[in-house]
């Protein structure tokens, strides 16, 4: 039986070897940290606990995928799907709450923002046909073997290549097609759940809106880290071995294969070597005389996070599981976050609050608030100054949006920031997703889920294709699972 060794337990990982490990392999999982999950995972604070990362979860076919691939039933993964997709505060005081749903959406668009409903909702069919002739030929395909998204699905995508928007802007794409500024701005945000600019990332990447607004979100029961405490169940079942607390330093290889790894506590022979660690630091820190893809890992990188994590004594009923509280001028703050990376004064502020729908997540009569602003990545800022500086101006426009004063409330406090994405999860630069998708074809220019050049080493979760969120580094598992399978001629 051949040895695997997987390089990281994100969600890409974990799901890695759960099927690495179906197929029959003997997967062996190392991680760094002394928890599983990567940024899914969970913190306590006192009486307060947080889902420490990704706080959005859409297809949850996915995970009931997985399930059935190991004969579980869907049960043993339970969710709530959401009412709302959000809720929206924006600096004239208006407020919004958008539903999920096609006709919902549609409505509250013209209610709200006397948008044309027959428009909108033609506008959200687009992105649904665009997403579903998209799905097989580029999110759960590699795009580098030919015979992957060489299917009959190919040419639907194809015939639907003018209404992609690749030509332009996301920004451009929603100022063309809504007439309220606000209308744009929503569906401009979206943009950032790869960590990229919309005024600079191709219309395409509005596809992520069919997914927000037409299927709406979901809530895993016990929060996000449900979905990592899940597959690492699943992983345990089928006889995966976990390292906690065990660094990999270097992929073994010889004559352009792989051939083990080296850890801080062992050598491990294996044939197989999957990555789920961020791919720039698997070449800069993990490979030793290997050419590297330089054109790839040279692009610009995504947009990383400053989260606070506040225990709030209080409840408000003006907010839901998902709020946003815009700048003003958003494209401002994508000109700091990208070109001069420097701390804008205005920040569009992210609350996610688990306790409006899990009540033991927070005492009696108060709130978990996951506070975020994106931030630029690390290129040497003075990170203590600007995180003062961010968490001021956001008890600032907080208390304002919501007349009352926040800080007061504050209870408990935690901090993350690029700095710490860095360090912990091994994000380069403190980005979250690798590289942004600000270029024209920048989404089908990710690291392909193998090696070109050293037989035996494949690459999992949000920095190579498909992309960055939960579903794509869901489906970068399915994908190395294929290759491996036509690598090694297993049978399934």
């Amino acid at each position: 039986m051949m040895n695997v060794a997987v390089i990281g337990s994100g969600i890409g990982g974990l799901a890695s070897a759960l099927r690495l490990a179906k197929l029959g392999l003997k997967v062996s999982v190392f991680e760094a940290n002394d928890f599983v999950g990567g940024k899914v995972n969970e913190q306590w604070l006192g009486a307060y606990r947080f889902d420490m990362g990704p706080s959005v979860f859409t297809e949850p076919a996915l995970i009931e995928e997985l399930l059935s691939l190991v004969n579980k039933d869907k049960s043993d993964f339970s969710y709530r799907r959401l009412p709302e997709s959000c809720r929206y505060f924006f600096e004239d005081g208006q407020f919004v709450v958008v539903p999920s749903g096609m006709d919902e959406v549609a409505e509250t668009f013209s209610t709200q923002f006397g948008e044309s409903r027959v428009r909108t909702k033609r506008f959200l069919k687009r992105l649904s046909r665009n997403y579903q002739a998209l799905y097989p030929v580029f999110i759960e395909a590699s795009l580098h073997r030919r015979h992957h998204w060489l299917n009959r699905g190919i040419w639907k995508a194809l015939a639907r290549i003018p209404y992609y928007g690749m030509a332009t802007s996301m920004s451009a794409v929603n100022r063309r097609y809504f007439r309220n500024p606000k209308s744009a701005q929503l569906l401009n945000r979206m943009a950032t759940y790869n960590g990229s600019s919309p005024y600079r990332t191709p219309g395409l990447l509005n596809i992520i809106s069919h997914l927000e607004f037409n299927e709406g979100p979901a809530m895993p029961v016990g929060g996000m880290v449900r979905i990592s405490q899940t597959l690492h169940q699943l992983c345990l079942e089928l006889g995966v071995q976990f390292y906690l607390g065990e660094r990999v330093e270097e992929i073994q290889h010889q004559d352009q294969r792989v051939i083990g790894i080296r850890t801080t506590k062992q050598d491990f022979p294996c044939e197989i070597v999957v990555s789920n660690m961020d791919v720039h630091f698997t070449y800069e820190r993990l490979l030793k005389g290997l050419h590297y893809p330089t054109k790839i890992l040279n692009q610009e990188k995504s947009s990383s996070a400053i989260v606070f994590y506040w225990g709030i004594k209080g409840t408000f009923k003006e907010l839901g599981v998902h709020n946003i509280f815009f700048a003003n001028n958003y494209e401002a703050e994508f000109d700091a976050l990208f070109k001069t990376k420097t701390r804008y004064e205005d920040p569009t502020i992210y609350v996610h609050i688990t306790s409006k729908v899990e009540k033991s997540d927070a005492p009696e009569g108060s709130e978990n608030w996951f506070v975020m602003v994106n931030a630029p990545i690390n290129v040497g800022q003075d990170w203590d100054e600007f995180v003062a500086q961010t968490r001021k101006s956001c008890l600032a426009k907080l208390s304002k949006a919501l007349n009352q004063d926040i800080e007061s409330l504050v209870d408990v406090e935690a901090l993350n920031d690029p700095r710490k994405i860095e360090a912990v999860y091994f994000g380069k630069q403190g980005s979250i997703y690798g590289n942004s998708s600000n270029s024209a074809f920048s989404a089908f220019y990710r690291h392909p889920n193998f090696s070109k050049t050293l037989a035996g080493l494949y690459f999992a979760g949000v920095t190579v294709h498909p992309g960055g969120g939960i579903p794509l580094a869901l489906n970068s598992a399915k994908i190395v699972a294929k290759c491996v399978q036509e690598d090694f001629q297993l049978s399934t």
